[in-house]
């Protein structure tokens, strides 16, 4: 491991001052569970790490008028761990359960997650699903984006120099959420599928569908075709059979070591039709 110089400033001001002054030679650390290992093999050199562990503005999660607020350095087993969440978003909780072990969920951060911008990464599809926004911050000041332009390729995403995520904003529930992962083992593997799915139910039709996928895509995506069939419609077994197929079309997944890309597309169109099922039945249940 090439030496560096570690930071460990205590509040975000400073935080965003020492990554404007280090430059492109400065990397951040907040749970460290991918970082640590790039420094171990090599794979990053950076002049300097910045630790954001001890800025307590990034950490947490908060509910105001317009939904709630994830700091970007809360854990995953603090997601796993709130109450708020359960109640209003339970496929989050879900999603951040089948990521690593115990002790990965403890250091492991929801804003490394997505700045890691790993098409397989288990908190962006669901995320994706319920129209979240991410705060990027910096010493220029802020700007909000939809997380669907967050990100830009495998290991890419939209921050700029200087700049860092400090949150991810979710509007208030509207409908039913689910998140379906396929991996080849149980516990403690990346996805090979992803599928979260949101419906919300109006008058007999569904107000909004929403369809976003991981593992299947340059980056995780949302599957606007299959939305399309879904909003406006009544819920039948055949449109989600529908919606399903296109949801297999739009993606584009590639032949690797975890499976070919026929599987991944037949995996696709498998889970959105058993989640958009089960959120339906689940909805049937609810007002039944």
């Amino acid at each position: 491991m090439r030496p560096f110089t570690h930071h460990a400033p205590s509040d975000l001001e400073t935080a965003l001052q020492l990554l404007s002054d280090l430059g492109s030679q400065a990397v951040i650390l907040a749970g460290g569970t991918d970082l640590l290992l790039n420094l171990r093999e090599g794979t990053l050199e950076p002049d300097s790490v910045v630790s954001l562990r001890q800025v307590a503005e990034l950490r947490g999660i908060h509910e105001d008028k317009h939904g709630l607020r994830i700091g970007a350095t809360t854990t995953l087993r603090d997601i796993i761990r709130s109450q708020l969440l359960h109640r209003q978003h339970p496929c989050l909780v879900h999603a951040a359960s089948l990521i690593g072990s115990v002790q990965v969920r403890s250091l492991a951060t929801i804003g490394g997650n997505l700045c890691n911008a790993a098409p397989s990464a288990d908190m962006a599809p669901p995320l994706l699903a319920l129209d979240a926004e991410v705060l990027l911050v910096s010493t220029k000041g802020k700007r909000q984006l939809p997380l669907q332009d967050f990100f830009r390729g495998p290991g890419e995403q939209a921050l700029q120099a200087g700049e860092l995520l400090s949150e991810i904003i979710l509007p208030h529930p509207q409908g039913e959420t689910i998140y379906l992962k396929h991996s080849f083992r149980a516990y403690m593997d990346i996805a090979a599928v992803g599928v979260a799915l949101r419906l919300h139910a109006n008058g007999g039709t569904f107000a909004a569908a929403r369809v976003a996928l991981g593992a299947v895509a340059p980056t995780p995506m949302r599957a606007k075709a299959a939305e399309q069939e879904l909003e406006g419609q009544a819920p039948s077994e055949d449109r989600f059979a529908r919606a399903a197929a296109l949801a297999a079309e739009a993606c584009t997944p590639i032949d690797d070591v975890r499976a070919p890309a026929w599987y991944r597309r037949r995996i696709v169109e498998i889970l959105t039709r058993r989640g958009l099922t089960a959120l339906w039945q689940g909805t049937e249940q609810v007002a039944g």
